[in-house]
């Protein structure tokens, strides 16, 4: 519990940080125009601090870490958010400096961490299926009736 407290708390100063760095930096520069550093901040703040605090309430209700899954979306989740961000933060730089050849690969490999924090909520669900339902889901005779068709 205290890993998620803590990570979420980081992502909350960094997500603000990343919101004075964007405003700072575009100034210094003289940009006017769109950056991805205008989303950092607010990738960092959603993602981070707001995800990672509804996972500490539902790890307090359910205990999601004694699901074996937990550690995996944890990680998982986090390398990927951080990945993202900095890719995002990069092309940002690039963008504000006036690059126009930006290599394919930095918007590709923030889109990869968007895909792979996908990965990792599909891991956080089956850690809470687990937590709520068992380890195998099981259904009523309604429902299972209403599957079959």
């Amino acid at each position: 519990m205290k890993k998620l407290f803590y990570s979420s708390f980081a992502y909350m100063v960094i997500g603000v940080l990343s919101g004075l760095f964007y405003r700072e930096y575009t100034k210094g520069k003289d940009f006017t125009g769109f950056t991805q550093l205008s989303v950092v901040h607010t990738h960092l703040l959603t993602l981070g601090f707001i995800v990672l605090l509804i996972v500490l309430i539902l790890e307090k209700l359910f205990t999601l870490s004694k699901s074996r899954l937990f550690n995996w979306f944890f990680w998982t989740y986090n390398a990927d958010l951080i990945l993202t961000a900095a890719m995002m933060v990069v092309h940002g730089m690039l963008q504000v400096q006036g690059s126009t050849d930006v290599s394919a690969a930095i918007p590709g490999i923030a889109g990869l961490g968007h895909i792979l924090l996908s990965v990792a909520m599909v891991l956080l669900f089956l850690a809470l299926r687990t937590r709520l339902f068992g380890a195998a889901v099981k259904h009523d005779a309604e429902t299972s009736s209403a599957l079959a068709g």
